[in-house]
């Protein structure tokens, strides 16, 4: 049976190609082969197909006894994680982790976090300096980091919090650094081989990082049921179909799940988000129009629905979405799809990049044009940034409730602007494509003093 065409140089070329620029690496086997190829840069030996193609996504990733999920094909993400993550579980066990972890992150819930959401980012910006400039990404981090710290583990203040802040940040740093990108997709690497080699500075990260999140556990569980709203309260009392709660192991790989999986995809979300709106005038122009519309203090649930700043944040994930691809599918039998050739035991990725980047979906892909999610729906295989069916990112609702609540704080707060005109380009940042100058950005003046002494107050 004869495979998709794809790339035939070097195993070990494509991988560092992937590794080093993996948006030209996708674009150009696209240009060359398609919508759906054959690539070489498994890091198992595996052989890998990348698909873009939505009617073939659809097939693939709406037949789940064809087109398996299994956790197995996760296990890239284990050293991040933990063994117990909702991204390892095989089923029936990852459904039945799916029905307990989704109702905290429920549409409904969100309005317990609005308010807390809008005063963390008041929070970290009021440190800001006036026509200073300052990087709007490492900014996005700390705010969503504390929203993690806040919202999911539910910690306000004193020393664990101020640890676990210290030590969290650490973490996804060194995750996200040059070498990481290297360790992350050679795990023999990140090995622990002695006191000089990264691996054990890594270990000792996480066990410090451990030892203080099972002792939040604990001391939650001692404290017995209560009525706190914070995402690890409802999981401690939430209970399995047969009755039993989630073990502590349980707890602390979800809570390493989200961390991973929600700060860092979030922040460089947001730090896209806020360079298209300053790059292009006139998107700013029509987004502070149309906050401003709502009055002096609106309610972030009123802010969550508007129509163009839903739009603004949808483009930001289409254009560059936080992550390039889905989880992997695995062929289950021999099958031909749309004239392809597709062998059992074949690893498939939806190529989220690529799909966003279609001509025929979205005319002048390159350009940030919010306009064209106000003139047209799209489907969830036309448009996929929080990946697609079964394993489908569970924590999709919060990240576009945070996304929108942290850009209208930050606008109805602050004049700012772009402290170079220059185009930001994307540059891999450990397994994610993050703004190349972090989006350097200055504080002009106070938008609502400002507004106060126009209205005479």
């Amino acid at each position: 049976m004869r495979l998709p065409d794809g790339p035939k140089t070097p195993r070990l070329w494509q991988q560092i190609q992937w590794i080093t620029d993996p948006i030209s690496y996708m674009e150009t086997n696209a240009q060359k082969y398609g919508d759906i190829f054959t690539v070489g840069a498994g890091f198992a030996g595996e052989t890998i197909l990348f698909v873009s193609n939505p009617k073939i996504i659809q097939t693939v990733f709406a037949n789940p006894k064809l087109f398996a999920a299994p956790g197995y094909l996760n296990k890239i993400l284990q050293p991040l994680v933990g063994e117990n993550s909702l991204f390892l579980l095989e089923e029936p066990k990852h459904q039945d982790r799916r029905k307990l972890l989704y109702p905290p992150f429920h549409s409904k819930r969100m309005q317990v976090y609005g308010q807390l959401i809008c005063e963390i980012t008041k929070n970290v910006t009021t440190k800001l300096s006036f026509n200073t400039p300052f990087s709007m990404r490492k900014t996005m981090e700390k705010i969503t980091m504390r929203v993690i710290l806040q919202v999911v583990f539910g910690l306000h203040r004193g020393e664990r919090y101020t640890q676990l802040e210290e030590l969290l940040s650490a973490r996804i740093n060194a995750v996200s650094s040059p070498l990481s990108s290297i360790l992350n997709f050679f795990p023999f690497l990140a090995k622990d081989y002695g006191s000089w080699s990264p691996g054990y500075r890594i270990k000792l990260q996480q066990q410090q990082i451990d030892d203080l999140l099972y002792a939040e556990i604990s001391d939650r569980r001692a404290e017995g049921e209560s009525d706190r709203t914070d995402i690890l309260s409802l999981l401690l009392s939430a209970r399995y179909e047969n009755g039993e709660r989630m073990s502590d192991e349980e707890l602390h790989d979800e809570l390493m799940t989200l961390l991973f999986a929600g700060h860092e995809t979030t922040a460089t979300a947001l730090a896209w988000a806020f360079y298209w709106i300053h790059y292009l005038p006139e998107v700013k122009q029509k987004l502070l129009e149309e906050i401003d519309s709502l009055g002096e203090n609106p309610d972030p649930m009123s802010l969550v629905k508007l129509p163009y700043l839903t739009a603004v944040c949808q483009e930001t994930l289409r254009i560059y979405p936080g992550v390039h691809l889905t989880l992997p599918r695995i062929v289950q039998k021999n099958i031909e799809i749309d004239g392809k050739q597709l062998e059992n035991e074949i690893n498939i990725f939806g190529c989220i990049y690529l799909l966003h980047q279609r001509e025929d979906l979205y005319p002048q892909p390159k350009q940030f044009k919010p306009e064209r999610f106000l003139e047209c729906q799209f489907s969830p295989y036309e448009y996929m940034p929080f990946g697609s069916g079964i394993r489908r990112c569970i924590g999709a609702v919060l990240a576009e409730f945070e996304m929108k609540l942290v850009v209208t704080t930050m606008l109805k707060k602050y004049q700012l602007e772009l402290a170079d005109s220059h185009p930001v380009k994307p540059q891999r940042r450990g397994t994610f494509v993050s703004p190349s100058s972090g989006v350097k950005m200055i504080v002009k003046a106070d938008r609502t003093e400002a507004l106060e002494k126009a209205q005479g107050l």
